[in-house]
């Protein structure tokens, strides 16, 4: 595993330690920005790269939004013609000391600038995963974002598969990067299910008869719908048809998410409910899990097309039924598990209604959430994913004059 632009920051085994960081995000930045600084001395470059001074610009790295980066993502792409040239020669030269490579797997297909090369210099399969692309450069301003799809279009060619976690998004980026639909797989997102309650033991709000409460567990943005969610949560707080109802919020909260959070803060001061919303930012993974624990109904309503959404597998883990909004890729993760209800996109009260459907009918609310728990332990498990992502490397032919892993 090899991290690019920063140090990854995990709630599981990182298996990066040791690794190298390549492209960092300083050195990235000023190859973009200063054409001087692309001849930079390699003790400078690895300095910048230093990872205790990558953490530390973490902090500015959340603030940035897409269509400020819109040249630098160009350039990334280009590979070996655009700005970072150097960093990709840095990288191929280390990855070319490992011992033979029959596959190379790129995290997401912004990082497709790099494909040609691994290809050719280290003659490994290429497969590259899919991760919500679209709504990310879609943001960005014209004549940059046009020239950013017809780039990635082009670097696609050299990806011997694609893999997407729904089918929604495994058509809608073969047709944005003009994909062969025989290069796109969908293979379903796989979760470590250790520490997450097994099937029929009391693990969830909604089988244990506490207080009920909605969660809500994604990054604290507009984008996923936050305060669409907030605001239903206001509605059937003014019906008052559910006695002590709370309102749960975790995820990630950078800078750049603070004003947002603070809109919603005295959104719900004004209302006189403050007491009853908590706010858990960044939650460690054993704190993540009793959080969802505590819950009895999840919603992320997203307004984009997300792909899938790890957090729906995540609370359907923990035994928690989830009501998500019917587009994108929310259907087939609702309809493929039984672990919830669907809502029409963009409406407070059809998600109010939803969400008060279920917690008004206790049994309904344990069965969804006992069903959605069997099928994620018996589909959903990162063993799974494993394994069928293996099986996809291993029916790729191999490259010519590589062996056959």
């Amino acid at each position: 595993m090899v991290p690019l632009y920063l140090p990854l920051t995990l709630d599981e085994t990182n298996n990066s330690e040791g690794t190298p960081i390549f492209f960092g995000g300083l050195n990235v930045y000023l190859d973009q920005k200063a054409a001087l600084f692309r001849s930079a001395p390699a003790w400078l470059r690895r300095w910048l790269a230093h990872p205790a001074l990558l953490r530390w610009t973490r902090r500015f790295a959340a603030r940035t939004r897409a269509s400020d980066v819109a040249d630098l993502t160009l350039s990334m792409l280009r590979g070996e013609e655009g700005n970072q040239a150097r960093d990709l020669d840095e990288f191929i030269g280390w990855a070319r000391t490992l011992a033979p490579v029959d596959a190379v797997c790129i995290s997401n297909a912004l990082l497709l600038g790099m494909a040609p090369r691994l290809r050719r210099d280290l003659g490994a399969r290429i497969v590259c995963l899919l991760a919500g692309e679209d709504a990310y450069l879609d943001a960005m301003a014209e004549p940059w974002r046009s020239e950013i799809w017809r780039t990635l279009s082009e670097r696609a060619r050299v990806v011997d598969a694609f893999v997407a976690p729904s089918r929604y998004f495994a058509d809608r980026m073969a047709d944005r990067m003009r994909v062969l639909p025989e290069r796109m797989h969908v293979l379903p997102l796989g979760l470590n299910l250790a520490g997450f309650p097994p099937p029929g033991s009391p693990g969830s709000a909604a089988t244990r008869g506490s207080p009920p409460a909605i969660g809500y567990l994604a990054r604290m943005c507009r984008e996923k719908g936050l305060d669409t969610l907030v605001e239903a949560y206001l509605e059937l707080r003014r019906r008052n048809r559910v006695p002590g109802l709370r309102l749960k919020i975790a995820g990630g909260c950078g800078p750049g998410d603070e004003p947002f959070v603070a809109e919603l803060r005295s959104r719900l001061s004004a209302a006189g409910v403050p007491s009853d919303v908590e706010f858990h930012p960044n939650l460690s993974r054993e704190a993540k899990i009793a959080f969802l624990q505590s819950l009895t109904v999840f919603s992320v309503p997203a307004l984009y097309g997300e792909a899938f959404g790890l957090y729906l597998l995540e609370a359907m883990a923990a035994g928690v039924p989830v009501v998500q909004p019917r587009h994108a890729g929310f259907p087939e993760a609702v309809e493929g598990t039984g672990g919830g209800v669907l809502c029409e996109p963009g409406s407070v009260t059809a998600l109010a209604d939803a969400l008060e459907s279920l917690l008004l009918d206790p049994a309904r609310c344990r069965h969804l959430g006992e069903t959605g728990q069997r099928a994620v332990h018996e589909r959903f498990s990162v063993d799974r994913a494993a394994h069928d992502l293996v099986r996809l490397i291993e029916s790729i032919p191999a490259p010519s004059g590589q062996r056959s892993p």
